[in-house]
């Protein structure tokens, strides 16, 4: 069970897919993409459509006319799994009728269960792991001459710096540039580590130039994207130490400043931070930087200590908030939100209370919620029993998600009467007479459309809220000339 009290569409925490828009085609042949999980996926999903638009194939958004099915999976939720599972099973059936067809699985899935879905339940003809989509071309046409295609070698050097991404959002305003790939801190519950290998920072001048280019295109806000944003080291090795002294060094702090140089019309998100990674410089620079959203995501886990540390999260309950409380005095207007694992290995009733009182004390604006799922090839699998009951991990999950109700009601009533700056995204999907967007607390915000456009700058009155989403009324079109 996942909930979230996010308005914001993160694949990773409702577990859907998103389906690539139709581009323009070259050989005859289509490919159709879905992509499950995270942000992280679906940036890796424009980069496919790229590699295989250079070997002539259109994307296209209806799978019906599609030569090629690549599914790019996520491994982090048991739910995500099952619903890729059920999903190839049905293009197994639609082989049936186009034996032609190439279906594929991409992502974190792909080296946990290639033989599963390759050999033994015959639900896809190749697999790439997320550092191998270069060879897709290949992997394809050793599909097409009968064979099975397997590639899901890990590298230590792959970023695809050098691939300029099909945007393939429906938006047209927001996209995500990603600047990092693979993670090297070991979360006993996390997978990623196994499934996308070690950390690597990609050159930034690429990241500078592919967030210009998108300016450029209309693009009016980019996310800046890693498993652990805060840990990007350009020419640095984990320790800080310099690899190679005949180039600069960058780090993320360095980065933001950098890439918020482009346009004070270019808003810049980021996502994800970790605790013990986030320093006073990466907060000085979003303080100094009206462009850069006063927004953090800062994942706690837990609010017991010994949780954290059979997590291997390596802080304490302490050092987080003392995390918030640097938040809160370089960046007093700063929204922040959370991830939160209720039951996991071992948790007590005292250790829970922990959490519900860390709760109490910071108030995050919202939060991710979950119950713990124990995930093959973990720490934590190999460590710890999954002990605590299904009923209790819910109970408790229930209360937590009660209690975030509480805050991000009073979080989003702070913001009524208040006048803030809106980027429009589009037609709020309740309504067409009504447009949407994000204030920079990456709050939901809903209007009446008047004569505005999607990626105008609008500023709103905000009206009224409910614990989700901000209701108010343009004053004003934002000039950005």
């Amino acid at each position: 069970m996942t909930i979230e009290l996010n308005k914001e569409i993160d694949e990773t925490r409702q577990g859907e897919a998103t389906v690539i828009e139709t581009t323009p085609s070259s050989n005859g042949k289509k490919l159709y993409v879905e992509s499950y999980g995270c942000a992280m996926n679906f940036a890796d999903s424009e980069v496919v459509a790229s590699i295989l638009a250079k070997e002539g194939y259109a994307t296209t958004a209806d799978v019906e006319e599609a030569d090629v099915v690549l599914i790019n999976t996520c491994s982090i939720r048991e739910n995500a799994e099952s619903r890729v599972r059920n999903r190839l099973t049905n293009f197994k059936s639609r082989k049936q009728r186009q034996p032609g067809l190439v279906v594929g699985i991409l992502g974190c899935m792909a080296e946990r269960l290639k033989k599963d879905l390759l050999e033994e339940e015959k639900l896809v003809d190749l697999v790439a792991g997320p550092d191998a989509y270069r060879d897709l071309p290949g992997l394809i046409e050793e599909v097409e001459s009968g064979q099975k295609a397997v590639n899901v070698l890990l590298s230590r050097d792959e970023t695809y710096a050098d691939i300029s991404p099909i945007r393939l959002d429906k938006n047209g305003v927001s996209s995500f540039v990603s600047i990092t790939r693979g993670c090297d801190n070991m979360c006993s519950f996390c997978v990623v580590p196994f499934t996308r290998g070690r950390e690597r920072s990609r050159d930034p001048q690429t990241i500078y130039n592919e967030c210009k280019d998108l300016f450029d295109q209309g693009y009016r806000e980019v996310t800046l994207l890693g498993q652990n944003v805060d840990s990007y080291r350009w020419n640095m090795t984990s320790k800080g130490e310099i690899k190679d002294a005949t180039k600069p060094t960058t780090n993320f702090a360095e980065l933001m400043d950098m890439v918020a140089g482009i346009s004070p019309h270019l808003r810049i998100r980021f996502s994800t931070s970790h605790p013990k990674d986030m320093t006073d410089e990466v907060l000085e620079v979003i303080a100094k930087h009206e462009n850069i959203c006063n927004y953090i995501h800062l994942p706690v886990q837990s609010g017991n200590t010994n949780v954290l540390d059979r997590m291997n999260r390596s802080y304490t309950r302490e050092w987080y908030l003392g995390r918030i409380e640097a938040i809160r005095r370089i960046i007093p207007d700063c929204a922040i939100s959370t991830d939160i694992i209720s039951g996991f290995c071992d948790e007590t009733e005292e250790e829970h209370n922990d959490t519900i009182s860390l709760m109490k004390e910071v108030k995050w604006d919202f939060a991710y919620m979950y119950k713990y799922s124990e995930r093959p090839k973990t720490l934590a699998e190999r460590r710890f029993e999954d002990n605590v009951p299904d009923d209790v991990k819910g109970k408790r999950l229930t209360e937590i998600i009660d209690l975030q109700q509480v805050h991000s009601l009073e979080a989003n009533q702070r913001h009524v009467g208040k006048i803030q700056k809106v980027l429009i995204e589009g037609r709020s999907k309740r309504s067409e007479d009504f447009l949407a967007g994000r204030n920079d607390h990456n709050v939901k915000v809903v209007f009446p459309k008047g004569e505005f456009s999607k990626g105008d700058y609008v500023m709103v009155n905000i009206t009224d809220c409910t614990a989700a989403t901000l209701l108010g009324e343009v004053v004003e079109l934002v000039n950005q000339d």
